[in-house]
């Protein structure tokens, strides 16, 4: 799970989403409200499918209206066999993870299974990591990301 998590707001600018995704080299952002609550998720393809391909003007849209309301999440003390099963089922690459408050602590990524694949000698944990990769890659029906 990667810990450092740069959040934004649902009145923020997509521009200044963009630049930190940009800056920071990552793909989704957790939305949170002001009491940061995750809200949803702001991912750098529903800029691109959502407002780009769309020549929606990115100078004044805000997250709320491109972002992916209810994101998908964990619990912090779920196990991270249970976080690849929501990943697989929901055709998630990201997902947050929240403590008792609902507050985004984290976020687990494809590329945290594929770390996490690497300590494990054994074929089972790798092979339940490439099937959640598979399941995560499989053509989608209309579904979120």
């Amino acid at each position: 799970m990667s810990r450092n998590v740069f959040m934004v707001y649902p009145e923020d600018r997509v521009g200044y989403a963009a630049r930190l995704m940009r800056d920071y080299d990552c793909g989704a952002l957790p939305v949170v409200d002001q009491e940061g609550r995750l809200m949803g998720i702001l991912t750098d393809r529903d800029i691109s499918l959502r407002l780009v391909a769309n020549e929606a003007d990115t100078h004044n849209t805000v997250v709320a209206d491109f972002m992916t309301d209810g994101a998908y999440a964990c619990h912090a003390d779920d196990p991270i066999r249970e976080c690849m099963r929501q990943m697989s089922r929901h055709q998630v690459r990201r997902l947050p993870i929240i403590d008792d408050w609902g507050h985004v602590i984290g976020i687990v990524s494809q590329g945290d299974l594929a770390r996490h694949a690497g300590n494990y000698p054994g074929r089972g944990e790798r092979r339940a990591i490439a099937d959640v990769v598979c399941a995560i890659s499989e053509p989608r029906r209309a579904a979120r990301r």
